[in-house]
């Protein structure tokens, strides 16, 4: 979920979500399917979401239940997909893949017991973005007429790059790390069903009084998805060395500590991969009967899943103006 610790330090306001109407949001794809995945899991019976070839996609009925909240109130979804993750990041990728196999682990012997709240709990957990949830989440949104922008390798970054440039308004994604891109503007909670979340870095720079370059050399020292953190620093502590020694390098001299590869962890953050090449198109053109075709006969999704979250869709064309979609 990026550098929790941020939260303590971001300028975060809750906010109705009609506030954002009119705007074009670039979300960080991979953050948004799993959240729905891992819902859709523990709510839903497997049958329900299973393709006659037996597999598992409910990121199917995820995507169909959640574009309608953004749709309804005129908000542009932009979805930025990963690319190829950083080396940077392996150690977290490799914790993080020990972590499900311990929950695999738990989730056998919850089946053996037949333990149904903890099988759902777990199976929810479990969930990863596999290749072909990612294949038939970029098929269906294809179908829906949503953009799709392929990152060089982390989708937040490519999202923060995007909104840095004005190509889109704001960021969706719940990572606190898009302060640490760049990104002006972050929603989080564009996934639940009530208000989200404007999280603003001009208005965190200011309050901390901090450069980004200092934001990042805090973010180090309390860690990230790309380093583990330096012992005894947290929020405040690492803000308050900044700011008294000014950078990371002489907080580290002063504390003989040291962060493998903080050059480059930085410069991960200031520089990172990203792209221009891409379109965005001025307009949407949903064609729902494909994709309702698309989701419930070629993928076999239980139409009574997905058929209130099309007609909301279809609703949406109508209440923000068929010019807009059409």
């Amino acid at each position: 979920m990026g550098n929790a610790d941020l939260r303590d330090l971001a300028a975060i306001e809750t906010i109705p979500l009609e506030d954002i109407s009119g705007q074009t949001v670039a979300i960080d794809a991979h953050n948004w399917l799993y959240r729905y995945l891992t819902i859709v899991v523990r709510f839903t019976a497997t049958e329900a979401y299973t393709t006659p070839e037996g597999t598992e996609v409910p990121n199917l009925i995820g995507i169909v239940q959640g574009l309608p909240r953004l749709l309804e109130v005129d908000v542009t979804p932009v979805f930025v997909f990963d690319g190829t993750p950083s080396d940077l990041k392996a150690e977290e990728i490799a914790e993080r893949r020990e972590q499900r196999e311990q929950r695999e682990t738990e989730l056998e012997a919850a089946r053996e017991r037949e333990d149904a709240a903890e099988i759902a709990r777990l199976e929810s957990q479990t969930q990863r973005l596999t290749t072909p949830i990612l294949e038939t989440s970029r098929e269906l949104l294809a179908h829906l007429g949503v953009p799709i922008v392929d990152a060089p390798a982390e989708g937040e970054a490519q999202a923060a790059h995007m909104a840095a440039t004005d190509a889109v308004d704001a960021v969706g994604s719940e990572d606190y790390d898009t302060l640490l891109f760049g990104a002006p503007l972050t929603y989080r909670d564009l996934t639940s069903d009530g208000s989200i979340e404007r999280m603003d870095l001009a208005a965190t720079l200011a309050t901390l009084e901090l450069t980004r370059e200092q934001l990042i050399d805090v973010a180090l020292l309390c860690g990230t998805d790309f380093n583990d953190g330096v012992s005894g620093f947290g929020p405040t502590t690492a803000v308050d060395a900044i700011r008294e020694h000014g950078t990371l390098d002489a907080v580290l001299l002063d504390r003989e500590a040291s962060i493998p590869r903080a050059d480059r962890l930085r410069k991960l953050f200031l520089d990172p991969p990203v792209t221009d090449d891409y379109d965005l198109p001025n307009t949407i053109h949903p064609d729902l009967e494909t994709a309702r075709s698309y989701v419930v006969e070629d993928c076999g999704i239980a139409p009574d899943e997905v058929t209130r979250g099309f007609d909301r869709i279809d609703a949406a064309m109508s209440q923000t103006g068929l010019d807009r979609w059409t």
